[in-house]
C-alpha cells in the first residue's frame, strides 16, 4: 500500500494543513473535560455562578472552534481521498489501454473491473480513515495519557492495567480476520466474472434453456462470497462488545478507586469527572485504531492487486524508434511476413510456424484454412496485439516492432471476427474509424460496405441511434457498419478478419466488387472461411495447422494443393470451382 500513496504527494499542503485542522480539533476535545472538572470544583461546589456562566461561555466557544475545524477537516480529508481514487483510476486504466492480448488474458477482464472500481474504493475509504483517524487517534490517546497523569498519577495505574489487556484483544480479533479479507477479494472477482458472462452470454444461455443453470453458478459464487463474509463479521463480531465490557470495566474502577480517593481527600469530584472523560478518550482512540486495523487488511489487499496491475510491464512496447524509420516510400501498404512463428503462453505448440508471405498495394491477399489453423493470429501480429516469436512482420519495408503503436495502427484498418457497435448513432460508430470524417465520406464508406440501403429505410437515417452492442439492428448489418468504419479512414492496409460470413451472398458478391472498385491503392488481407470469397483473390494463403500448405491463386491451388481442393470440394460443385 506505500506504494500507493505516492499518488498522494500533489496534496502535500492540504495534508499539513488536515493535521493541523486535527491537531487543533484534539487539543479542543482534551480541553473540555478539564474546563468541565473547573465548573465543577470552582463552580458548582462553591456556588459561584457567575464563574459557571464564564467558563461554561469558554466551553462553548471552545467547542465551536472544535466542530468548525473538524468539520473543515473532514472536508478537505475528503477532497484528498476523492482526488487519489480519481488519479490512481486514471493511471490503471492507462496501463490496462496499454496492454497486450496476453496481458488481458492473464490477469482476467472481470479482475481487472474489480480491480479499477471495487479495489480503488477500498483504498480510497482507507485514506480518508487515515487521514482522520490515523492522525486524530494517536492524538488523543497520548494527549489523554497525559492529562489523566497530570488529574492524578496514582488512579492512572487503572489505566495501566487496562489498556494493555484492550489493545491484546483487538490484536487478537484482528489477527484471525485479516486473512479473510484477501479471500473475499478474491471470491468477488469470482462473482463478477459469472455475472458478465451471464448477462453478454444471455442470447445463448436462453437458446440452449440453461437460465436455471446460470442462476445456480450466480448462487453459488454469492453464496460463496456470503459465507466469508458472514465468517469475517462474525470474527470482528466480538470486537464490540469484547471493547465495551473492558471499558465499562474500567470506568467501574476509576469509579470505585476515585470515590476512595475522594472520600479521603486527595481528589477533588470535577477531577474525578474530568478523570473519566480522558479513560474514554483514550480507549475511544483505541476503538478508533482497531477499526483502522479492520480496514487495512481489506485495503492492504486491494493495493497488492491495484500495484499488480500497475507493475504489470506490457509484452508489447510501445517503440520509440519510428521517429527516425526510414520506410520505403515505394513499399507504402505492403505487409511482408518472413520466417515467423508464434506460441500462445502455455500452448504445446506454435499456434503458426515458420510463416512467410508478401501482401502489395492493389492487391487482395485471402487466407483460408480449418479453424484453429493460425488465421486470426497472422492478422493480430500485423496489428500488434502480441509480437511473434521468431522472424519478421514487416510494414512498408520496416519491422512492425520498430513502428510506434499509435503511428502503425494509423497505416491499417482492422475488421475484427465479432463486430462492436458502440452506443450512439449510425453517423458516430463510422466515424470512429476517422473522426473529422465529412458526411461525404461517410456515406461513401456506407455505400461502399452496402450499408446504404438499410441506413436510408431507417426513419432517421444517419442519425438513427443504436443501443450498446448494435441490439436493435442485425448481425449482417452490424457487420457492413464495421466494414464502413474501416473504409471511411481510408488506409494503406485493410484487414478483414472473417468479416463477410453474416452476408448473404449476394451481398457478399456486391461487397468484394465495391471493394475492388473503390480501393485501388491499399492491400487487403481478407481472413475468410468462403470459398467464394477468396477465388478471386491475387494470392490465397492455405493454412493447416499454424503452416502454410499452399499459395498462389485459386486455379493454381486447385492443381497443387490437396487442403485447398478439399475445401473447395466441401463448399462448391464442380461447375462453380471453375
Amino acid at each position: 500500500m506505500l506504494q500507493l500513496m505516492r499518488y498522494l504527494r500533489p496534496y502535500l499542503f492540504t495534508i499539513i494543513a488536515i493535521i493541523i485542522l486535527i491537531l487543533m480539533q484534539s487539543l479542543a476535545d482534551l480541553y473540555l473535560p478539564t474546563l468541565m472538572s473547573d465548573i465543577v470544583n470552582n463552580g458548582i461546589l462553591t456556588g459561584d455562578t457567575g464563574y459557571i456562566w464564564k467558563m461554561g461561555g469558554f466551553m462553548l466557544g471552545v467547542s465551536i472552534i472544535g466542530t468548525i475545524v473538524s468539520v473543515l477537516a473532514s472536508l478537505y480529508a475528503s477532497k484528498v481521498s476523492s482526488s487519489f481514487g480519481k488519479i490512481v483510476r486514471h493511471d490503471v486504466f492507462d496501463k490496462v489501454e496499454s496492454f497486450s492480448l496476453q496481458e488481458f488474458d492473464k490477469l482476467g477482464t472481470a479482475s481487472l473491473i474489480t480491480r479499477t472500481t471495487n479495489d480503488i474504493n477500498q483504498v480510497q475509504q482507507v485514506i480518508l480513515m487515515i487521514l482522520r483517524m490515523m492522525v486524530m487517534a494517536p492524538l488523543m490517546c497520548i494527549g489523554g495519557i497525559i492529562m489523566a497523569l497530570y488529574k492524578d498519577v496514582q488512579l492512572s495505574m487503572v489505566l495501566l492495567v487496562v489498556l494493555p489487556v484492550l489493545a491484546l484483544a483487538i490484536f487478537i480479533i484482528v489477527r484471525f480476520g485479516m486473512p479473510h479479507f484477501k479471500i473475499m477479494q478474491k471470491k468477488l472477482d469470482r462473482i463478477n466474472l459469472v455475472l458478465r458472462e451471464g448477462l453478454t452470454g444471455i442470447r445463448v444461455i436462453r437458446a440452449f434453456n440453461r437460465t436455471s443453470f446460470e442462476a445456480g453458478r450466480f448462487t453459488d459464487a454469492n453464496k460463496d462470497l456470503m459465507n466469508t463474509a458472514v465468517k469475517v463479521n462474525q470474527i470482528m463480531a466480538f470486537m464490540m462488545p469484547v471493547m465495551m465490557l473492558i471499558m465499562n470495566v474500567c470506568i467501574i474502577a476509576i469509579v470505585w478507586f476515585g470515590s476512595k480517593r475522594i472520600d479521603m481527600g486527595q481528589m477533588m469530584i470535577g477531577d474525578l469527572m474530568a478523570f473519566i472523560q480522558y479513560a474514554m478518550q483514550i480507549m475511544f482512540s483505541l476503538v478508533m485504531m482497531s477499526m483502522m486495523f479492520v480496514m487495512l487488511p481489506r485495503a492492504q489487499a486491494s493495493a497488492v492487486r491495484i500495484n499488480e496491475v500497475l507493475n504489470t510491464e506490457p509484452s508489447v512496447v510501445d517503440s520509440h524508434e519510428h521517429n527516425r524509420i526510414a520506410a520505403n516510400p515505394a513499399l507504402k501498404g505492403t505487409i511482408t511476413f518472413r520466417n515467423v512463428s508464434y506460441t500462445y503462453p502455455g500452448a504445446e505448440k506454435p499456434a503458426v510456424h515458420n510463416i512467410s508471405f508478401e501482401s502489395k498495394p492493389g492487391e487482395v491477399t485471402a487466407i483460408i484454412g480449418g479453424t484453429g489453423s493460425g488465421k486470426t493470429t497472422l492478422i493480430n501480429l500485423i496489428e500488434r496485439f502480441f509480437d511473434c516469436d521468431e522472424g519478421e512482420v514487416m510494414l512498408n519495408g520496416v519491422d512492425v516492432k520498430r513502428w510506434g503503436l499509435e503511428e502503425l495502427r494509423n497505416q491499417m484498418a482492422l475488421v475484427p471476427q465479432k463486430n462492436m457497435i458502440y452506443s450512439g448513432t449510425i453517423t458516430e460508430n463510422i466515424r470512429y474509424g476517422k473522426e473529422d470524417a465529412t458526411e461525404e465520406e461517410v456515406r461513401e464508406a456506407a455505400a461502399i460496405a452496402q450499408a446504404l440501403p438499410f441506413i436510408e429505410r431507417m426513419e432517421h437515417g444517419f442519425d438513427t441511434v443504436l443501443s450498446q452492442g448494435g441490439t436493435n439492428i442485425s448481425g449482417g448489418q452490424k457487420q457492413r457498419l464495421s466494414i464502413a468504419r474501416a473504409l471511411v479512414r481510408k488506409p494503406s492496409l485493410y484487414l478483414f478478419d472473417d468479416s463477410f460470413s453474416a452476408l448473404d451472398y449476394k451481398t457478399d458478391a456486391a461487397l468484394r466488387s465495391a471493394l475492388k472498385e473503390h480501393v485501388t491503392d491499399a492491400a487487403m488481407i481478407i481472413v475468410a472461411q468462403r470459398v467464394s470469397t477468396v477465388m478471386h483473390a491475387e494470392q490465397i494463403i492455405v493454412l493447416n495447422e499454424g503452416e502454410i500448405v499452399g499459395k498462389g491463386t485459386h486455379q493454381e491451388l486447385l492443381e497443387t494443393s490437396d487442403v485447398y481442393r478439399e475445401i473447395v470440394q466441401s463448399q462448391l460443385s464442380e461447375e462453380e470451382s471453375a
